[in-house]
């Protein structure tokens, strides 16, 4: 429970309405009621404001004169929602030590105010450092370095040879360090090009449920400071990814691509190997990226969603393409003639 000031001083903000007003949660405008805060961060829900039951709310000044209750006045309401959220979590907070379910390598070094859960293994050469928090049935492989404050939750998997920064999450069955995938033509099939670099993720990185992180081919991939990763996205081998990156689910990213800071991937996105994306790019849901991009802003490819019947004719459209411009390039020159 905390008072309107008291959210106020945390936020760093000017409040207006009643100091003492005490707030137990956070809710939607539409859903919030009086013990409850919300916020509006887009126009579109200006309407919802207007008939808010709740507590209070985050708003922007210029919405301010219209909030009629008890508000929070923000340049930037939804990162002061992002940051009011942790006071509220409800997420457990599990107690320092060992579970005696749990395997522990004598040659692994734990620090003793780590918490790790039932049917966890950690094996030799692990380095775990003060306030980690490793969930049930986590696998942590040899000579990998967890950094202070991190979070490993259930069913994750860190092969060898993984380095996790500080104040990370590592979401339930993701996995770092499996091998990228490397093989060699033969006379006999495919051969094996065994993987001999790690993965190394910097401080604040996030990585989501079911998403994996290659181990590179000789050098470590490389997620740096501040990157967020959603649920199920491919990152392979040799990749780096830039500063404060954040890449959507079902993204993918073929080996050695390159993305530099403060970039935006959308859901979806595909990009071929062996290109680098600059800094304060946006790609938008699937899109395919197939050559490097080397100027800020935002870039799209595909079509975008039509009924089937106009779909199909644009379809045999797109294939008459080539022949068409044949075609005009003949007529011009006829023209010209």
């Amino acid at each position: 429970m905390y008072t309107l000031e008291e959210l106020s001083d945390f936020l760093g903000i000017a409040f207006s309405g009643k100091a003492g007003r005490r707030i137990s949660g956070l809710a939607s405008l539409s859903a919030a009621g009086p013990d409850q805060l919300a916020f509006l961060a887009s126009r579109k829900y200006e309407e919802q404001l207007l008939s808010t039951t709740a507590g209070a709310v985050i708003v922007a000044p210029a919405l301010a004169d219209r909030c009629p209750v008890d508000h929070l006045i923000a340049e930037d309401p939804y990162l002061c929602f992002a940051r009011v959220s942790g006071l509220f979590s409800k997420a457990p907070e599990p107690a320092p030590g060992i579970h005696p379910a749990a395997t522990v390598d004598n040659a692994a070094d734990v620090h003793s105010s780590a918490s790790i859960a039932a049917n966890a293994v950690i094996e030799a050469g692990v380095v775990i450092a003060a306030d980690v928090v490793i969930g049930a049935n986590v696998y942590i492989g040899h000579g990998c370095r967890i950094g202070e404050g991190s979070r490993i939750y259930p069913n994750a998997v860190l092969n060898h040879g993984v380095t996790v920064g500080k104040y990370c999450t590592i979401h339930s069955q993701a996995v770092l360090g499996a091998d990228g995938f490397g093989f060699a033509p033969g006379p006999a099939g495919w051969e094996k090009i065994h993987q001999l670099g790690g993965v190394t993720l910097g401080d604040r990185v996030e990585i989501g449920a079911c998403s994996t992180v290659d181990r590179g081919a000789i050098d470590d991939t490389v997620v740096e400071d501040g990157a967020i990763i959603d649920n199920l996205v491919q990152i392979a081998h040799n990749c780096r990814i830039g500063k404060n990156t954040a890449i959507a689910g079902c993204a993918g990213l073929a080996g050695s691509t390159i993305i530099g800071a403060n970039c935006t991937l959308a859901g979806g996105v595909g990009v071929v190997g062996h290109v680098e994306i600059c800094d304060n790019v946006h790609v938008t849901g699937m899109t395919m990226v197939t050559k490097s991009i080397t100027e800020p802003g935002s870039y799209s490819s595909g079509t975008p969603m039509t009924a089937t019947r106009d779909w199909k004719r644009n379809a045999v459209r797109f294939a008459q393409l080539d022949s068409i411009q044949r075609r005009l390039t003949r007529l011009e020159k006829q023209r010209d003639e």
